[in-house]
This record gives structure tokens, C-alpha cells and sequence, in this order.
């Protein structure tokens, strides 16, 4: 049984191009999936409100996960930050601040496992479940060979970190339970516009291919799986 028989609740966080289209994409082809979508300024009746920089939103999350009268089958986090208006990843040590550390590492590294630590309550050990968070390559230290992007690299590092010890616990918990890291590759959206130059013809993917590849990975994985840090085409990245 994969993904599309599933039978239950889906969570995507993050609404940006990846997640709006996650979310698209699961209520199209999974017919017996509730699909949530859960961030900021959400309009939408399946929408969740969450901020990620605020830890009680997180208790207002699990309260809406509570109501649910369907398991929570799937959870994938897309949310990521790199830069803002005044925030940018760092091409030198002297670019180096706190405040772009403290930033990176709030959504980058300390929301997946926020997350995760709010879903737990809720997953069924009988059950399959998949909590699925984008990663990125330039969180790979044995792949880091450009340097730069300090906070964002050290950030995802944490994120992976993170995860692949969550994985190791919730194989005792929950036998079921898949944990996957991802890469989506370099995907058109406002995380990477301004990035977009530098990338080689044929690797900048649509939200909706990105989504593709991130979807059939999730539905390939199995249990024993759990912990991988993989790229959009299924390859093994490096920790």
C-alpha cells in the first residue's frame, strides 16, 4: 500500500511554492488523504495557522491536530529560510551575525524538530506514518567544498543532525515510521530567486517538479529506510 491508498491526515508545512503544491498535488492523486495546509496568512478551509518562530503556536497546532477524526499519516516539512530583506547568507566571515544565525537556525533547524515533537502524541504505532523535512545539499559537510552561506549550511547540518537521531528513536517507538531528509534540488521559488543565475541549464526545477520527485522518494521509502538524507533523484547525500 502506498501513499495514495492511505487512508488519514496529511500536514504540509510551509506555504510557499513547494508546499502550495504539495498540497495540490496529495489532494489529486490520494483521494482518502485529508490534506492540510499549515503556515501564516492562510485563507484556505484546509489551513492550519503556525508560526514557526513562536512556541505557542505550536500548543494551538496540536490542539487542531486533536480534533481530527482521522490518524495523522503524513507530515512534510517545507518551510526554509536563506534570506530576507535585511538578512542575507553570509559570502565571508565578516558577513557573520547573530541575528542571521539565530534566524537560520529557528526555522532551519529548530521548527523540524518542533514539529516533530508536536506529532509525536498522534502517531499510531499500528500504522505507517512518514514525517518527511527539506534538507539541502549545502548542509552535507563531507559535500561542502565552496564554503560560504555559513548560517545556512551549519543550519541544515543541525537539521540532519537532528533528524537522523529522531529516526533512531521513533524505529523504537513506532516500527512503521519513516524519517526522511530531502534535497529538492534547486526548485523556482522566492527562496531561491535571487540564487537562480548560477544554476546549470536543466536544474532548476518547477514547484510541481520538485514536488514529483519529493513524492514518489516518500512513497518508495520503507521503515528500515528511515534516517536517509537523500536528493530529489533518490541518490545518497553525504552527511
Amino acid at each position: 500500500m502506498t501513499i495514495r491508498d492511505w487512508d488519514g491526515v496529511a500536514l504540509i508545512i510551509g506555504a510557499g511554492g513547494i508546499g502550495k503544491c504539495m498540497s495540490d498535488y496529495l489532494t489529486t492523486i490520494s483521494p482518502k488523504l485529508d490534506v492540510f495546509l499549515c503556515g501564516r496568512n492562510l485563507k484556505s478551509q484546509n489551513a492550519i495557522y503556525l508560526d514557526l518562530d513562536n512556541d505557542h503556536s505550536f500548543i494551538s497546532f496540536e490542539k487542531q491536530i486533536s480534533l481530527f477524526n482521522k490518524p495523522l499519516r503524513l507530515v512534510i516539512n517545507t518551510s526554509g529560510f536563506l534570506h530576507s530583506t535585511h538578512l542575507k547568507p553570509e559570502k565571508r566571515l565578516s558577513h557573520i551575525s547573530r541575528s542571521n544565525i539565530i534566524k537560520n537556525f529557528s526555522i532551519n533547524s529548530i521548527a523540524p524538530i518542533l514539529i516533530a515533537k508536536s506529532i509525536e502524541k498522534f502517531i499510531r504505532p499500528e500504522l505507517p506514518f512518514s514525517y518527511a523535512s527539506l534538507s539541502a545539499r549545502v548542509g552535507s559537510i563531507g559535500d561542502n567544498r565552496l564554503g560560504g552561506w555559513y548560517s545556512y549550511r551549519a543550519s541544515k547540518a543541525a537539521q540532519n543532525q537532528f533528524l537522523k537521531t529522531l529516526s533512531i528513536e521513533w524505529r523504537r517507538k513506532f516500527p512503521l515510521s519513516i524519517v526522511s531528509i530531502l534535497h529538492p534540488g534547486t526548485c523556482d521559488t522566492k527562496l531561491s530567486k535571487p540564487f537562480q543565475s548560477a544554476v546549470p541549464k536543466g536544474k532548476l526545477f518547477t514547484p510541481a517538479q520538485s514536488t514529483e520527485y519529493l513524492i514518489n522518494i516518500i512513497s518508495s521509502q520503507k521503515p528500515p529506510d528511515s534516517g536517509n538524507f537523500l536528493a530529489w533523484d533518490s541518490s545518497v547525500i553525504p552527511w
